[in-house]
């Protein structure tokens, strides 16, 4: 390929490098919000959704522009395409992040009620979401490198945080049997919850990006 080819490719991924940061970002603000209870910092978050989004247009642009004009083939090609599937995982990641925030402006909106604040300490979700985040910070890791080994384990931190969302689904409707008062608040647990884990589900996605890329290779990590 030319020279302009692995110019563009590399402006390609620089593209979505600069993705991976953002929605990391959106995902560990949303996370922070919700635990020290920071309605403006959820609002923030919330605002970067449409940037993020628009990252997302441009890298598809770019990607199906670079398809065109030189028609890769072999790993070239498979890089391309590997970009464009971890763009769209980013994408989702980061609007995970964003519906996480807007559980939290569902609570601020709570702060005069008798049953505001947090159930136990949010329950184990602190600890699903810094799981979930660590995976997607391996991916965006190994997708850059080329390291697959910082990946071989993926299959067993996805199952542990997602045997962590089913423990907290226990709690919450153990909390709600308990007390009725504690409903709203444990379906909205359940739902950060169910944010967190697809955005580990995503860290997969992009994980099986880096494996297609450098090897060819489809494997699916579940």
């Amino acid at each position: 390929m030319t020279e302009r080819f692995e110019a563009e490719l590399a402006s390609l991924r620089q593209e979505i490098r600069g993705m991976g940061r953002l929605a990391q970002e959106m995902y560990c603000d949303a996370v922070r919000a919700l635990g020290e209870r920071d309605a403006a910092l959820a609002e923030r978050v919330i605002a970067r959704k449409e940037g993020l989004r628009g990252q997302l247009h441009r890298a598809e642009d770019h990607a199906y522009q670079v398809l065109t004009l030189y028609q890769p083939v072999a790993r070239d090609l498979r890089t391309v395409v590997a970009c464009l599937k971890v763009a769209a995982a980013l994408e989702r990641i980061g609007r995970y992040g964003k519906d996480i925030a807007k559980v939290q402006e569902a609570l601020a909106g709570e702060e005069n009620s008798p049953n505001r604040g947090h159930l136990a300490s949010l329950l184990s979700i602190p600890e699903m979401a810094r799981m979930a985040g660590s995976m997607i910070e391996t991916a965006l890791a190994a997708f850059e490198s080329g390291d697959l080994d910082l990946i071989r384990d993926f299959e067993v931190r996805d199952d542990a945080v997602d045997a962590l969302g089913y423990s907290i689904f226990r709690e919450c409707v153990t909390y709600m049997l308990e007390d009725p008062a504690t409903i709203t608040r444990g379906a909205r647990y359940v739902m950060v919850a169910r944010y967190v884990e697809r955005s580990a589900d995503h860290a997969c996605t992009i994980a099986e990006a880096a494996v297609f890329m450098q090897t060819g290779e489809r494997v699916e990590i579940k």
